[in-house]
């Protein structure tokens, strides 16, 4: 009996890794412009810092989460999103004592929902993320818009809408919260039983209900925007001033609530279109209180995360060709016994010399090893047979020009070198 692969999870072959490889290099490139810096936490963590930190009335929390017990009796969970390890870590580490702030940090990593697997959504997925903790400066809430928008355009992903919206402090979101209150009482009976029990919970996630999306009371709700005080309005608009001013064209929305109860200012969301149902490719926002309910000081921040998965989905909608490199330097070609035994140190120096190179190792004929090359989209193929290795020389051919040329042995490394960077 064989063993299948856990459902909603997948193996990455190395036919596909060079285009992961690519996303993820292009991330790292990006993230470096913006000065932010890697940090890498535990793939699992203490159960109550998700409870705390995602929040309890989160679809997250109450239905996704894979959960378990350690041998010592302590509840553990795999990590859902990236935020609340990053602030854990930040807080434990004391981050906020550094003298470089804010801390702006990026991660890359695995993430795990029990969710129903579908395109563009599975149970184990790559999440890809930034968190600038410590200033509550607009202007940082705009650079990481900016930042997302940058990398996706940089891609050549072309069809993206940014959405924005503002939840206010929490003064403004107390307000708001009783008007969703009075609003949706009266046909809370209607609604699925998971936007009943929200109603008391957070209103503000009802907004957020698939299911319920239709309902005539969601088209009527009250908007965030009519209820947010003087501060919240003004921190908005600066954020859109900003955007406008780099020229990054945005819709407000005044329905994106998002789906984590840390929330608050300013949140906003990227889409694509032509992948399915799933239109979201990145979502995020500011978390002010964070900080303070993991055991930090009253430390502010900001931040956005998206699914590897669903952006290769939306390269593949658009037709983006990524120029990974998935070339050989060099194949060595080797004729008879003496000649194979010679071609294990010259491709070891090869390698040493810091090129890329491979032989066969199948006993094929010589035709065989040429198709071999062809298959790993060899630039230049090396050939060593009993004659070659009587005079010492090598022959080399481009198999871009059909270009041949023999050379000296130990002069194998210069000449690829020398020709590669044509």
């Amino acid at each position: 009996m064989s063993i299948k692969i856990p459902r909603g999870t997948q193996d990455i072959l190395p036919n596909d890794i060079s285009i992961w490889q690519y996303i993820e290099e292009q991330a790292r490139l990006v993230f470096k412009q913006f000065n932010y810096q890697e940090i890498r936490t535990p793939i699992f963590e203490s159960t109550e810092l998700f409870q705390r930190g995602v929040g309890d009335s989160t679809d997250i929390v109450q239905k996704e989460m894979y959960t378990f017990e350690d041998r010592g009796g302590r509840s553990l969970t795999l990590r859902p999103e990236g935020t609340a390890s990053i602030v854990r870590s930040f807080v434990e580490n004391k981050m906020f004592g550094l003298p470089n702030q804010p801390v702006k940090l990026y991660y890359i990593g695995p993430m795990f929902r029990y969710e129903r697997p579908q395109s563009g959504r599975s149970r184990q997925f790559t999440q890809i993320g930034v968190e600038a903790i410590g200033s509550s400066d607009p202007a940082i809430d705009a650079e990481v818009i900016a930042l997302a928008m940058t990398f996706y355009r940089n891609l050549g992903l072309k069809k993206l809408t940014l959405v924005l919206n503002s939840l206010g402090d929490p003064e403004s979101r107390q307000t708001y919260r009783q008007a969703l209150i009075d609003h949706f009482k009266p046909s809370i009976d209607e609604f699925c039983p998971d936007c009943q029990k929200r109603l008391e919970q957070n209103p503000l996630r009802i907004l957020d209900c698939k299911v319920d999306r239709e309902h005539p009371a969601m088209k009527t709700a009250p908007s965030i925007l009519d209820f947010l005080n003087s501060e919240s309005k003004a921190y908005f608009d600066q954020v859109k001033k900003m955007l406008d001013d780099m020229g990054i064209d945005y819709v407000v929305d005044p329905n994106l609530v998002r789906g984590l109860d840390y929330y608050n200012h300013t949140t906003f969301e990227i889409m694509g279109e032509g992948f399915g149902a799933i239109t979201t490719l990145l979502g995020g926002g500011r978390y002010n209180g964070l900080v303070s309910e993991l055991g930090g000081p009253e430390v502010p921040g900001v931040g956005f995360a998206f699914g590897a998965e669903r952006l290769l989905l939306a390269l593949q909608a658009e037709n983006v060709k990524l120029p990974v490199n998935e070339t050989l330097d060099c194949f060595l070609v080797a004729i008879g016994d003496k000649a194979k035994e010679r071609t294990v140190p010259i491709l070891f120096n090869l390698r040493k010399a810091g090129l890329s190179a491979d032989k066969d190792y199948m006993d094929r004929k010589v035709k065989g090893q040429f198709k071999q090359a062809d298959r790993l989209n060899a630039r230049f193929v090396a050939t060593l047979g009993e004659t070659e290795l009587e005079q010492n020389v090598i022959n080399v051919k481009n198999m871009a020009t059909g270009e041949e040329a023999q050379i000296a042995i130990n002069e194998l490394e210069a000449y690829l070198q020398k020709h590669l960077k044509r």
